[in-house]
């Protein structure tokens, strides 16, 4: 089994250990554009169960593939760490990738609406479409990383809107320890075929 071990600079300019001793858990989360609306849907429904994740040891850890000046844009007041990687660098690295089916799948039209709500809501800066930074057709994935830098679950996602729940993380949390399995098949999913092999580096801005 892999280890992972390096670190991450935020967009506020923390450094961010993986793994970090300080938690039980990392919970690495891909997302899309800065100011996505379908991953704003999913991120401020999880803000609301922050204190729940806190009490879970769980750190929550977000990439976008915008640059740090959008997410200072749309994302800034998530209390959660934020990490800009506009050249896709650790989506390589981890196998994560974009399709067509991103957009075709029918639960993404009402998460589109609720999060369209609050990226535009009440904010002049917000009056205009995102950039959406190197397309609108990635596919989200998380990775539940724990003390020693072992990946214990992972879930690729196969449209916008697919991802853990908070359920679903407080669940594999319960349990990572003990086992050290996929959410769907039963073991640590290898990455796409060309993808990088994960390797101990320091991504800054």
């Amino acid at each position: 089994m892999v280890k992972l071990r390096f670190t991450l600079q935020t967009i506020d300019g923390r450094i961010v250990p993986i793994p970090d001793p300080s938690v039980r858990f990392v919970h690495l989360q891909f997302r899309r554009f800065s100011g996505c609306p379908i991953c704003n849907s999913h991120l401020r429904a999880l803000a609301k169960h922050k204190d729940e994740l806190v009490d879970a040891g769980i750190r929550e850890v977000i990439f976008f593939h915008s640059s740090a000046s959008e997410l200072r844009t749309f994302e800034a007041d998530l209390p959660f760490d934020l990490v800009a990687d506009p050249e896709r660098e650790f989506y390589r690295r981890f196998g994560v990738e974009s399709s067509v089916s991103a957009l075709v799948h029918p639960s993404i039209f009402g998460a589109m609406i609720r999060g369209a709500k609050v990226v535009f809501k009440g904010d002049a800066r917000r009056l205009w479409i995102p950039k959406a930074e190197n397309g609108r057709l990635g596919l989200p994935a998380d990775f539940l990383v724990d003390g020693a830098g072992c990946v214990v679950a992972s879930k690729f996602g196969t449209h916008a809107y697919d991802q853990w729940g908070i359920a679903e993380l407080l669940t594999l949390g319960g349990r990572g320890n003990e086992n050290r399995l996929n959410q769907q098949t039963g073991s640590i999913p290898s990455p796409s075929p060309g993808a990088p092999r994960l390797k101990p580096q320091t991504h800054s801005l």
